[in-house]
This record gives structure tokens, sequence and C-alpha cells, in this order.
């Protein structure tokens, strides 16, 4: 290739192949299944075989379990932000009452099994990962405007914060490992629905305690 003096010749930029992107979405889709399924632990072998894809592929893409479960995490925290801010646009849009966005997002968030990120964050997963930081920034971000919205519209109890949202969301989507626990799914939505009318206002009792705010849930995280 021939470049003109004092400057540095062009690079080519090789993006991967649109089957090797497809390859890497199946390992994290089968992998966030079987952490759910079985725990942090599941054999890397299963997950590739439940992806559909050899084990060579997988170690080429995930060398180490930490790389693996670190995509997880980005993954479900990405999409459970996606939620919130789709839900705050129908607020914005006037498409949606502000509670009952809340409500939607809640669920999804379920949906997207959140809790099941808690035991896979054990001390060997660092968290302090740039880019885990910034998604887990942009979701704290866009649930707080959802639940700020909710108590503008004097729909949401003023007595909770974002973090009684969250803490309630992870209690209730961590299963416990094993396929037998999977029974208990379909019992999820329910409480979820029986915790967000107790959110609603006005308000039929005293909490007791005070607001779980995000700081508290961050000081949890850096002590545990």
């Amino acid at each position: 290739m021939s470049t003109q003096a004092g400057t540095e010749p062009t690079r080519r930029v090789v993006r991967p192949r649109a089957d090797a992107l497809r390859n890497r979405e199946r390992i994290v889709t089968a992998a966030r299944e079987m952490f759910v399924e079985f725990g942090p632990q599941v054999p890397l072998d299963e997950i590739a075989r439940r992806a559909g894809v050899g084990n060579a592929t997988l170690y080429r893409n995930f060398p180490e379990r930490n790389d693996l479960i670190h995509e997880v995490v980005v993954s479900v925290t990405s999409r459970t932000t996606d939620l919130a801010e789709e839900a705050a646009a129908a607020v914005d849009a006037g498409e949606a009452d502000a509670f009952d966005a809340l409500r939607r997002f809640t669920h999804g968030a379920a949906d997207e099994r959140i809790g099941a990120l808690c035991p896979m964050l054990d001390g060997t997963f660092e968290m302090d990962q740039p880019e885990l930081v910034a998604e887990r920034t942009r979701l704290e971000e866009a649930v707080r405007g959802l639940v700020d919205r909710a108590h503008r519209s004097g729909k949401l109890r003023p007595d909770v914060d974002v973090g009684d949202l969250l803490v309630a969301v992870s209690q209730l989507t961590r299963p416990l490992p094993g396929t037998a626990c999977l029974n208990m799914d379909r019992f999820v939505h329910r409480h979820l629905q029986l915790f967000l009318d107790g959110l609603e206002a006005p308000a039929r009792s005293v909490l007791p305690g005070s607001a779980a705010t995000l700081e508290d849930l961050r000081g949890d995280s850096h002590e545990s």
C-alpha cells in the first residue's frame, strides 16, 4: 500500500461476521438461562451444548467463566435499562400513566430475572469494570427517572424510593439453583402485583424504617 510521506497507512477495521455475532448472542442467551436454572457454576460445556455451538466457539468468545458472567450481567442490565427508558418515554409522550409505566417496567424487569444476577456477583467478580459501571449507572438513572415521574403524578406513595423497588424485584426473581425451583416462577408476577398495589398512594399503613435509596444499595454491595 503506497502512502504519502509523514502519513500513517490506513488500517482496515475488521468487523465480526454476522454468524460470529449470532453465535455470541446465542451463547449469552443460553448462559443467562442456565445461570438462572442451575447457578453460576453450571459447566460451560453444557452452555455450549444448549447454545448449539462447539466448545471451541464458546472458549474463543469467552476464555474464562468470569468473561461470560460479565457479558451476561451487562446484557441483562442493559435490557432492563431499555425497559425503564421506554416506560419513561411513554409517560413523556402522554401514552401512559406514570404509575402504570412503573408497573409495566417492574414486570418487564422480572422477566429479565435480574435477581438471578446476585449469586454470580461473588468475591471473584470485578464489579468496578468500566462497562459494567456505565451500564449500572444508566440503569439507576433510568429507574430514578421513572420513580420521580410516578411520585410527581401523586400515585406513588412518598415514603418509598428507588431502592425499595429494586430490592423487591431482585428478591422475587432470585431463584435457588435447581430445576425444581423453576416451578415457583408462576408466582413471581402475582407477588409483584401485590407489592405494586402496596406502592400505590394513598398509603394504607406506615412503613417501618426508612426508604431504601440507591446510596443504600451501593453501600450494601461494597460491604459484601
